[in-house]
């Protein structure tokens, strides 16, 4: 239960916060939701299921809310607060300017920290062999490809930056962006950069854990905490059952969960790297100075050849049956479901032919064996590096690659491992499917995921920890949590809370919301030429305009149109940057001249432009999205099998969030008024129409 003193320890927080902040109004909303999240992770609706799922409308404050809701409460049951985004911009809102906010003038004292993933690391031990290379050809490394004369030079300065401690070591903190393929070469990686390793004991990453470990709020993102729940979680981050979890930008979640839990091989790619595992496992073993690697070195060899030999029997399948399997047409008895595009092939329903299936279960088996081995001849020659057999210069690559082999084994086994489950009756089927990729030669990329994520988040995460708030400014969907509660797997009745807050704006004053009067739909061909002919009328009328449209083709037309025919001056998404478009925008508003950007789906989401940088707000088409993906494409088909409707059940609801987000755009403080306008007249015409307007805050409609 959530006690006196907490309460008035949270309410003496608040009080101190509004003597603090400038033009500082206390929010109902905010107070209700710092109250709702206080009492739910405190067990007071439910001792077991501390789980609160809240949609806070712009401008409510929610960061404040579930900072001083969940901070308190932490502090006095010594639990760690760990918040979960899905966009850099809200963590470094959050580590640079919320947080530190809260711990001047709340009166409360805590530690906090950005956990970032270990790849966002340098490896000290890989930067100064990097540096050395040229004067030591013995260091131990080699680039990807030869560097040139800039890429020495950065080395040398990001070398000299973290020796004299005026770099953190992180990617992020760098002022200029580092080349992909330098990062690669020297960023720290969990089998080569071991703390155990004294080389390796003050390792940027390493000094970055350390420091975790002293603070009561973790701001991390939510493939990190994926990440961690996959590896059973307190691995990365503390225990679940010791945390309070705070999922900012829920909305996300599901599909963050679902990339993270798909798996893909190209399958001559992995016949060339099974072959250097071979050559590896000799290495080793001439390498290690002991005789137990010789069991385990032989063993994988053996295994990497039985690998190799049921591997190219599922190449040779698929390459004697292109003609059928990437056709241009398919018989539609075939099990096979061909994409528009026809070099993805998506097995319908997720069964696939019988003898792949043996071929899977073969391979699932035999790259366990080899992960086994592989693992085993890891952990040999790091012995032999802590004993001092073998020189840490001679064993750093050795164990670098072999790492990068293990990662390869444990991708490769997830995905046959996913290809030989015979799927649940009663659940959704994997979705399975084949690419034809051309690079420099043609190969087959085998992938497939998972359709619903749930059941992985109940099991790993809901019903471990010891508390969860999981919110956003979007997560309702036709006004209801029904499609959202079927995406992270919570139920009705399990004991989880519920809110909607809304937005404090003035909506009816402060904003209109008219729908044109188009000839033409959307798929109409003739759209895109009515787009050109009314929307330059619709820009004149206010200076700050920003027009989203839902295809980069149809964009690029217009753009080019208006810029011709009637001289209008327009940034369009793709020819700059974003923040220099932005810039460059507000640049123009504060010159008091007028500004037009075009933009897509991207900047419907996380685009702030306060008060006069944006007056004039114009969607194009309602944000509907094509189940092109084959993962969408297994959705909706195993929703039709149900009796259901796809579009009903997944488009129009995710049409709704979306387009709640992107009339979002125009209102972003209390202050601001604009208008809206809608090019789709579907949003009056079809019987959908009316359950997205509903779904729209009270704007003042015309």
């Amino acid at each position: 239960m959530l006690t006196d003193k907490i309460k008035q320890i949270i309410r003496t927080a608040y009080k101190t916060i509004g003597e603090n902040l400038a033009n500082f109004n206390p929010r109902k909303q905010q107070t209700f939701l710092i109250a709702e999240i206080a009492k739910t992770l405190a067990g007071d609706y439910d001792k077991s299921r501390k789980i609160i799922t809240i949609e806070a409308g712009t401008g409510t404050g929610k960061s404040l809310a579930y900072s001083l809701g969940a901070i308190p409460l932490a502090l006095s049951r010594q639990k760690t607060v760990c918040i979960s985004t899905a966009t850099v911009a809200l963590q470094e809102q959050l580590v640079d300017k919320d947080l530190p906010f809260l711990k001047e003038h709340s009166g409360l004292n805590f530690n906090f920290s950005l956990v970032k993933g270990r790849q966002r690391y340098v490896c000290q031990q890989k930067l100064a062999a990097a540096v050395s290379q040229h004067d030591n050809p013995q260091a131990g490394f080699t680039f990807a490809q030869k560097p040139s004369a800039m890429d020495i030079k950065l080395l040398s300065n990001l070398h000299n930056a973290l020796k004299n401690n005026q770099w953190q070591g992180d990617i992020d903190s760098w002022a200029d962006p580092i080349p992909h393929y330098i990062w690669q070469q020297i960023q720290s990686d969990k089998h080569s950069c071991l703390k155990t390793l004294a080389e390796h004991a003050h390792c940027p990453f390493h000094k970055a854990r350390e420091a975790m470990e002293t603070c009561e709020v973790l701001v991390i993102n939510h493939s990190l905490l994926l990440a961690d729940l996959e590896i059973g979680g307190g691995r990365i981050l503390p225990a679940p059952e010791d945390v309070f979890y705070i999922i900012d930008e829920a909305h996300h979640l599901p599909k963050v969960t679902r990339d993270h839990s798909s798996a893909s091989v190209t399958l001559k790619g992995s016949l060339d790297w099974l072959e250097k595992l071979k050559e590896l496992s000799a290495k080793l073993s001439k390498l290690i100075k002991s005789q137990s690697v010789i069991s385990p070195s032989i063993k994988l060899s053996d295994d990497c050849q039985d690998l190799i030999g049921e591997l190219n029997k599922v190449v040779s399948f698929i390459d004697n049956n292109q003609a059928l399997y990437f056709a241009e047409q398919v018989d539609k008895n075939n099990r096979f479901a061909r994409e528009d595009d026809n070099s993805i092939y998506r097995f319908e329903n997720g069964i696939i032919p019988k003898n792949l299936k043996n071929w899977a279960e073969d391979l699932t088996e035999l790259s366990k064996k080899c992960l086994t081995q592989s693992n085993k001849l890891y952990n040999l020659l790091m012995e032999s590096v802590k004993d001092g057999d073998v020189q840490m210069y001679l064993a750093e690559p050795a164990l670098a690659e072999c790492g990068f082999m293990i990662q390869r084994l444990e991708n490769f086994h997830a995905l046959w491992a996913m290809y030989a489950v015979s799927d649940y009756e009663k659940g959704a089927p994997m979705a399975r499917w084949m690419e034809k990729i051309s690079s420099k030669r043609q190969d087959i990329l085998l992938s497939a995921s998972p359709i619903e994520v749930g059941f992985t988040l109940e099991d790993n995460l809901w019903s471990k920890c010891e508390g969860a708030v999981l919110c956003s400014a979007t997560i309702l969907a036709l006004n209801s949590f029904d499609h959202f509660r079927r995406q992270v797997g919570l139920q009705t009745n399990d004991g989880t809370q519920y809110q909607k807050v809304d937005s404090p704006f003035d909506y009816q004053n402060n904003a209109k919301l008219l729908v044109h009067p188009m000839q033409n739909e959307p798929s109409a061909h003739e759209f895109t030429d009515e787009l050109i002919k009314e929307l330059p009328a619709i820009i004149k009328q206010d200076k700050a305009t920003l027009v989203l449209f839902s295809s980069y083709w149809q964009m690029e037309q217009v753009a080019k149109s208006l810029r011709e025919d009637h001289k209008l001056s327009i940034q369009v998404q793709g020819e700059q940057s974003r923040q220099h478009i932005i810039e460059q925008h507000k640049k123009l508003c504060d010159d008091d001249k007028d500004s037009i950007i075009f933009g897509t789906q991207s900047f419907s989401e996380g685009l702030d432009l306060p008060g006069k940088y944006l007056t004039n707000l114009i969607i194009t088409k309602l944000p509907f999205s094509v189940p092109t993906s084959p993962v969408e494409q297994a959705q909706a088909e195993y929703i039709t099998t149900k009796g259901g409707n796809p579009f009903m059940s997944i488009s129009v609801p995710e049409t709704s969030k979306k387009l709640v987000q992107a009339t979002g755009r125009l209102l972003r403080n209390e202050q601001d008024t604009g208008t809206i306008t809608i090019m789709d007249t579907r949003l009056v015409s079809k019987r959908y129409g009316k359950d997205l307007l509903n779904s729209l805050p009270p704007y003042r409609r015309s």
